[in-house]
């Protein structure tokens, strides 16, 4: 996992578990081809993103799904 500002001119989509109290993570899909997902906080959309592999991002988002996050 990298911390970099998010590359200008992307496109983020929040993620579909998102609420309305503000508590969202946005993902650029566009970067997968390149086996990167950047992810960032919505509220701060000038911040920095944490860009992981797409293996650990899809081993993560399965973890979640499955309700197995255990320490490593």
């Amino acid at each position: 996992m990298t911390n970099i500002d998010s590359p200008p001119g992307t496109a983020w989509h929040k993620s579909s578990y998102s609420n309305d109290n503000g508590d969202c993570v946005e993902w650029a899909p566009a970067f997968a081809e390149f086996d990167i997902v950047p992810v960032r906080d919505s509220k701060n959309p000038h911040g920095h993103a944490l860009m992981f592999t797409l293996g650990a991002w899809s081993a993560f988002v399965g973890a979640v799904r499955q309700e197995d996050l255990r320490p490593a």
